[in-house]
């Protein structure tokens, strides 16, 4: 258990850090782990060995950043079973740096390291719900407590509720899910509902073919979610959670499990949390696969242990929802925003962004490009960036178009790429 950052950005002996997320074990980084274990090991070299999430360079993987002494953060790509030896023997055994694996350093260096927010795909990003990815190891809550993890319930529970809702209406915050809602007009909505108890829902059942976004989120940064998700509670006075997500996702139910056993044991989940006397928990609800059920009434009929099937609205979920009770649906995007907004203050969100709309994306880039992964850039960013900056064209490759939406979106035309 670390107690601050700096045991691991100022370390005394080598961190290692290998990316562990669904993308990285894909491309063999159980491999390059086990690897690593035994060459640390043989060679009878102290270092501490963490896992990360996703850092959202997919394309790279499997990703493994080192951490010396003395020196700044690199990331090196593309570090399958069989490189493992050429990277640890030079830079770990004799301090010398393999230029060709390197992706690029997390800070500046004295040596000459491109920095990875100077690279194609990272230098248009604003990471806000994706900041924790890739840098932090998701099953250990020390980590984010050591990246001011929890401090936004901290404040959270030192005001009312009015001021909760105040600062989210400040941030500017809409949801993430699609229909992008005003969050703090949702929570008002369900707050001041009559009815008694009242229900929170993380809405983590993601269905359009290509995405990825939440599954990533819960994967590398599951505090930060569930961070948002008590503040939220403790806005609308909420007793009880859960957290609908899809069962073809094991791996963020994995870490979405352990997140919430390690968050009881530190008084952040269940009885008179943090001695505020509000008590909350949360129960994970895994879905059948059924598209349908990414609509949030379908989503609570099958909560119910029913068929999940729309219903026609009003009552709106907020007056009406689970059990018949006032419920509060934010998806996993929303809730990691939530918790940022409250560590930061809502100025640290709205800044970015449009008038209407504030704050940051994620989005998923796949198909035929260079850079494929996980990004996050300010609402207002151009089609032309994402796709012609970020993701970068295959050389000699025409991109006619791009598919957006899942199902329920459309095909763009490159002629219309200025669109933001």
């Amino acid at each position: 258990m670390i107690k601050s950052w700096n045991e691991i950005a100022d370390p005394q002996i080598p961190q290692i850090f290998v990316g562990r997320a669904t993308c990285g074990d894909a491309a063999g980084a159980g491999k390059t782990q086990a690897v690593i274990e035994e060459f640390i090991s043989s060679h009878d070299i102290k270092a501490d060995i963490h896992i990360t999430g996703c850092l959202g360079f997919c394309f790279a993987e499997p990703l493994v950043d080192i951490i010396l002494p003395g020196k700044k953060r690199i990331t090196f790509k593309e570090v399958t079973s069989d490189k493992v030896d050429e990277l640890l023997s030079s830079y770990l055994v004799n301090g010398v740096i393999p230029q060709e694996m390197v992706l690029g350093a997390h800070e500046k260096t004295t040596e000459d390291i491109p920095l990875l927010s100077e690279h194609p795909f990272m230098k248009h990003q604003v990471r806000l719900a994706l900041r924790n990815c890739g840098i932090i190891d998701p099953t250990d809550i020390s980590h984010y407590l050591a990246k001011n993890g929890y401090s936004g319930l901290k404040r959270a529970l030192s005001l009312s509720q009015d001021d909760i809702i105040n600062e989210v209406d400040a941030s500017g915050l809409r949801g993430r899910g699609g229909a992008g809602f005003p969050t703090a007009r949702k929570w008002r909505f369900c707050r001041d509902a009559e009815g008694n108890p009242k229900y929170i829902i993380c809405n983590a059942d993601e269905g359009d073919p290509g995405a990825f976004m939440n599954r990533a989120l819960l994967e590398s940064d599951p505090h930060a979610v569930l961070e948002g998700i008590i503040i939220g509670a403790y806005a609308i006075g909420a007793s009880r959670g859960y957290i609908y997500t899809r069962a073809e996702y094991p791996l963020a139910i994995k870490r979405l499990e352990t997140a919430c056993e390690q968050a009881r044991a530190n008084n952040l989940l269940g009885e008179n949390i943090l001695g505020s006397g509000f008590s909350f928990d949360i129960e994970l609800v895994k879905g059948a696969g059924a598209f349908v059920c990414g609509e949030e009434t379908a989503l609570i009929a099958s909560i119910e242990g029913k068929r999940g099937n729309p219903r026609q609205r009003p009552p709106f979920p907020a007056v009406s929802g689970l059990f018949g009770k006032p419920t509060n649906i934010n998806n996993v995007e929303s809730w990691a925003h939530v918790s940022q907004i409250m560590q930061n203050g809502a100025a640290s969100f709205n800044k970015y962004g449009t008038a209407a709309s504030k704050g940051t994306k994620t989005f998923s880039l796949t198909g035929k490009i260079q850079y494929t992964g996980l990004i996050e850039v300010p609402l207002g960013t151009t089609l032309d960036t994402i796709v012609n900056e970020i993701g970068k064209p295959l050389p000699d490759d025409e991109i006619k178009g791009i598919q957006i939406g899942g199902p329920a979106g459309g095909c763009i035309p490159t002629s219309l790429f200025h669109t933001a």
